[in-house]
């Protein structure tokens, strides 16, 4: 009886507390999660919209590269007059005014060219590879900035409050001080000590607005809207590996730029093969139709039918060493490209690095600045009541409030790097995706745009891509 009451309560008290929230909600803005802001990046931020039209430009190569296996088809039409005056050895002549018109029409099938297809459709297909992996380290790259921007606000606004908590506890140190001077328990320099304290306070809150102000603006460009109350948000560690060594393993096979890079050396071995193309014969069939009327000069034919299919050969012999250097260029190519990976490998786990010691001192700044505000707090509380009884002076304590608004900074300020450090950290191994976060967003796939251009034989319609 006693657990079902106690569950009867449990459920009563979360009604009560989802209505309260439901109210609440509805009088005011509910304040923006850190996944609504990544959402609107990911729907809005021109950035991202760039790199997704630039891979579906991507993709055009491959229906491109697959031409290559189709007829090519052309039609001709030519109409005109014609004057016509012939001189026979008798000396008769023979005149006459034409119309002359033909139309004909032309198809050619390529049946051979060296594989040269083949490997230009292999080149297209890692391109639009490589160009997938670009974007998902572009969108890694976006929500990064948006994570800062984001965080920077959230700091800035309790930057702002500390601040503003500070000049309040200053002013009533300063009106204390001059009752206190009113009253001869204190000398002028008590006062000006805490006139120039709140000066000073009053600077820094300006300075803190000032930075409010620039972050405001900076996210406002990232996101694509004004931020409004904006919610603290918890570090990534829960997609995050447990050790150092695991996360560089995952960051070698998943990070996009690797993967990219690897597509692009596979697209320029693709390369290597399409140019000693050049060096094999080519083969392919034409079949032409056309009717000629009235193109005789000798008048001695009103009309030709003609129609034919004519399978034709190329063997190249010599080309000036064209098709040669054009090989040895794209062995190079691909040397380079190799060289290029190696780099992105070294430059990818050295990033890394620096994000996992980056996020585990984040950690380290996140405990000291707890333990530094709850002495600084004791410590303020110690100084007011021995002030109070004649054993420290005003100077005492406004050192002691400064070290305690000092420390509540520097804590504010590490909480917002420990969740930037966090989802750096997951960004260095290739992981900071929509999908991995469930964003509530629809999903734009890159595979749909793919294939409704793959297979297009003709139109110019350009499809939305969604």
């Amino acid at each position: 009886m006693a657990n079902r009451t106690g569950r009867a309560g449990s459920r009563a008290r979360s009604a009560v507390l989802a209505a309260l929230v439901s109210v609440l909600c509805a009088g005011t803005a509910c304040a923006q999660t850190l996944p609504d802001t990544l959402v609107r990046v990911y729907q809005n931020n021109p950035q991202l919209n760039a790199e997704r039209a630039r891979l579906r430009a991507t993709d055009e190569n491959v229906p491109q590269a697959l031409s290559g296996y189709r007829p090519q088809v052309s039609a001709g039409l030519s109409a005109g007059v014609q004057g016509v005056k012939n001189l026979f050895p008798d000396g008769t002549t023979q005149s006459a005014t034409l119309h002359p018109w033909m139309a004909g029409v032309t198809i050619t099938q390529p049946l051979f060219n060296g594989f040269k297809t083949a490997n230009s459709v292999r080149q297209a297909e890692f391109q639009v590879r490589s160009g997938r992996e670009a974007l998902r380290n572009v969108e890694q790259t976006v929500f990064v900035t948006a994570v800062t921007a984001h965080m920077n606000i959230v700091a800035d606004q309790a930057l702002v409050e500390a601040q503003r908590s500070n000049v309040g506890v200053l002013q009533e140190i300063l009106t204390s001080s001059r009752r206190s001077y009113d009253a001869g328990q204190v000398t002028p320099t008590d006062v000006a000590q805490a006139e120039a304290r709140l000066a000073r306070g009053q600077a820094d809150l300006n300075a803190a607005e000032v930075t409010l102000a620039v972050d405001q603006a900076t996210y406002t460009q990232v996101v694509g809207m004004a931020p409004g109350r904006l919610a603290a948000a918890e570090p990534a560690d829960r997609w995050l590996p447990r050790t150092r060594e695991e996360a560089l393993g995952v960051g070698r096979r998943e990070h996009p730029t690797i993967v990219a890079a690897m597509y692009d050396v596979d697209a320029a071995q693709a390369a290597v093969k399409i140019a000693e193309a050049a060096l094999y014969p080519t083969i392919s069939a034409q079949g032409s139709a056309s009717r000629s009327v009235d193109t005789d000069t000798t008048l001695g034919t009103a009309r030709t039918d003609q129609a034919s299919v004519i399978g034709q050969a190329t063997v190249p012999i010599y080309d000036g060493g064209l098709a040669a250097s054009q090989v040895r260029q794209s062995k190079e190519t691909l040397g380079q490209v190799r060289i290029v990976l190696d780099q992105v490998r070294v430059q990818t786990e050295a990033a890394m690095v620096t994000a996992w010691v980056q996020n585990e001192g984040a950690k380290t700044a996140i405990r000291a600045g707890e333990a530094e505000v709850r002495a600084s707090g004791i410590a303020l509380a110690g100084v007011r009541r021995e002030q109070v009884a004649g054993q420290r002076t005003v100077l005492d304590v406004l050192n002691a409030q400064q070290e305690q608004t000092n420390a509540r900074v520097r804590l504010i300020q590490a909480q917002r790097d420990r969740v930037i450090a966090s989802y750096t950290l997951l960004a260095a191994l290739g992981r900071f995706d929509h999908r991995r976060l469930e964003l509530k967003t629809p999903d734009y796939e890159p595979q749909t745009h793919y294939h409704q251009v793959r297979d297009a034989w003709h139109g110019l319609r350009t499809p939305d891509g969604r």
